[in-house]
Order: C-alpha cells, then structure tokens, then sequence
C-alpha cells in the first residue's frame, strides 16, 4: 500500500516537474513551435484514447474523428451560447462527448472485429453531413471558438499561441496521470483480461459488456477533449476540420506510438506533427507540385505505418522492453 501511494505521488511530481518545463519552454520559442507543441499535446491526447480502447480493451475504432466532433462542438456552443468559462468549456465536451460514448459503447459491446469498426467509420463518415444541417452548428462554414486573451499577469509578451499551448499541454499532462492512474488499477487488469479472452474474463466473473462500454465511455471523453483542445487552437470548429483522415491519422499514431503501451504516445505525436513539415520540405526541392505536396504527407505516414508495423509490430516503446526483458533473462541464466 505504501509502495502505491508513493509510486502515485511520484508520478504526480514528474508531471508537475514536467509542466513547468513545458510552461518555461512555451516563453522561449516562436509562434510556430508553440503553434506545433499545442497541436502536440492534442494528439497526445487522442492517441492516447485509442490506446485506451484499443491496446487495453480490445476494440478497433475507426471513426475517433467523430468523437472529437463531439467534444469540438461541445465546447464551442457551451462559450459562445452560455458563455462559460474555458475550463467549464472543456468540462462540458468532456462530459457530452462520454455521454456520447457510452451510447456508442452500449451498441459497440455487442459487436466485435470488422463489424466494431466499420459502425465507427460510418460515424465519422456521416457526420459531417449531419452536422450541416443544423444553423445552430454554422453549417460548412462552422463556428469560431474564441477562448479569451491570457490574463495580464502573464506579461505583455505572452501571446495567444503561448495561451493555447500552455492550455493544451496542462490538459495532456492531466490527461495522462490520469489515464496512468487507470490503467494502473483494476479496471486496467479488467481490459486487459478482456482483451486477452473474453471467455475467460467472463468465467472469472468479469462482466464483459460493462467492462467495454466503460473503456469505450472513458475513451470517448479523452477524445472529446482532444476535439476541443483542436477547436482552441484552429479557432473554429466545422465539418471540415475532422474528416475522415483525422481518424486514419489517429489510429496510424497509436500503432506507432505501440498500441498496447502508453508511454510511446509521444512518439506517435511527434510523428503527425512533423510529417507536414518534412513533406513541405521535400516538396521544396522537387518545386513546390501541388500534386507532391497534397499527397507526400499521406504517403510517407502510409510508409512508415508499414515499415512499423513489419519491424515493430508492438510499437518502439514495448519492441525495447521485449529486448530488455530477453537480456536480462539470458543474463540471469
């Protein structure tokens, strides 16, 4: 007991070490990087729901766009109709967007394989057009999503951008201790042991559908936050800001990131964030094509997803603790 209670609170102090780190970082870089570190911090959070409902739990989504959607919206119509404080905002498609998802989770419990995830991806493709035909949601054009200057106490010199990246990353940090937190406790076991056989799980008087629709909740909400932090920092939110490809791109980041395993979520991040600059670059020195440039990003996540997944299937982060493992096992022998 004591052991846990330390291994908690040593948690809590590295991502509270790991925050001020960040926040002093935010002070030293320009627009752009603060720009990308907040964009970061959202995928970090998205990725992180499909490993929670995926890795542990055992269920393949393909639509998690549409749960940002959700949680985008949310927050948006809870600032600009009812004028809510950002941190309520953000509560409120939290909440809205597990709401969601336990309705989701509910129908989701009942199936399984292919059928899981083509519902998902009928979600996300549907959407959109859903989405246009309510005035309230601003139809195409969307809704702009205005969070409020930062507070005067940060200086003169702390811009917007440094506002939506310090936002963003103390959402992931708390996202993430808390995820760890879960996953650490028996309702990780519970997943896992889902995951692993559900027949078994069940003979060991686990209720499996509960134990899904929850997973499938608690991820949805994660994701309803990662859709608002992206309507903070894009400034709006409208059909077209999650298509279909945010979906592909959230799942190609978690199998890069390795599905099972939480601490890589960084990795798969990095990876969506710096792949449009890298194909900027490259479409620079093949002259600028519209045709390289609109597809480049595409084709080299496709490509890394497939050199992944035939060298490191399990993800980076567990493929070197496989190694670990095997040496210290071999050296003990």
């Amino acid at each position: 007991m004591h052991k846990l209670i330390h291994s908690n609170i040593g948690r809590l102090l590295f991502f509270g070490a790991l925050g001020c780190l960040l926040f002093l970082a935010g002070n030293r870089v320009d627009e752009l990087r603060v720009y990308q570190g907040a964009t970061l911090a959202m995928f970090v959070v998205a990725i992180s729901s499909i490993i929670l409902l995926t890795g542990y739990s055992g269920q393949v989504s393909l639509g998690h766009g549409a749960l940002l959607a959700i949680g985008g919206y949310s927050a948006v119509l809870a600032r600009n109709y009812w004028s809510l404080p950002i941190w309520l905002c953000f509560a409120v498609a939290v909440l809205a967007t597990a709401a969601a998802g336990s309705v989701l989770g509910t129908a989701a419990a009942r199936l399984s394989g292919p059928y899981l995830a083509g519902t998902t991806l009928a979600l996300a493709v549907g959407l959109p057009s859903i989405a246009n035909q309510f005035s309230f949601l601003g139809g195409e054009q969307g809704l702009l999503f205005d969070v409020g200057a930062p507070p005067a106490s940060l200086g003169a010199d702390f811009s917007p951008y440094k506002w939506y990246f310090w936002i963003a990353s103390s959402a992931a940090l708390i996202a993430l201790w808390w995820l760890q937190n879960i996953l650490r406790s028996r309702y990780g076991r519970t997943w896992r042991a889902v995951r692993g056989n559900e027949v078994a799980a069940e003979l060991a008087g686990i209720h499996v559908g509960k134990a899904k629709t929850l997973a499938f909740t608690l991820s949805a909400g994660l994701a309803g936050l990662a859709g608002a932090l992206l309507a903070m920092t894009i400034g709006t939110v409208s059909p077209s800001a999650f298509p279909l490809t945010l979906s592909f791109s959230l799942l190609t980041g978690a199998v890069l990131s390795g599905v099972t395993t939480l601490p890589g979520v960084m990795i798969g991040a990095v990876t969506l964030v710096a792949t449009p600059e890298i194909a900027n670059a490259i479409s620079h020195r093949l002259g600028d094509s519209g045709a390289v440039t609109s597809n480049l990003p595409g084709l080299l996540v496709s490509a890394l997803l497939i050199l992944v997944v035939m060298l490191v299937p399990n993800g980076p982060v567990e493929q070197l603790r496989s190694i670990r493992t095997r040496r210290s096992v071999s050296t003990s022998r």
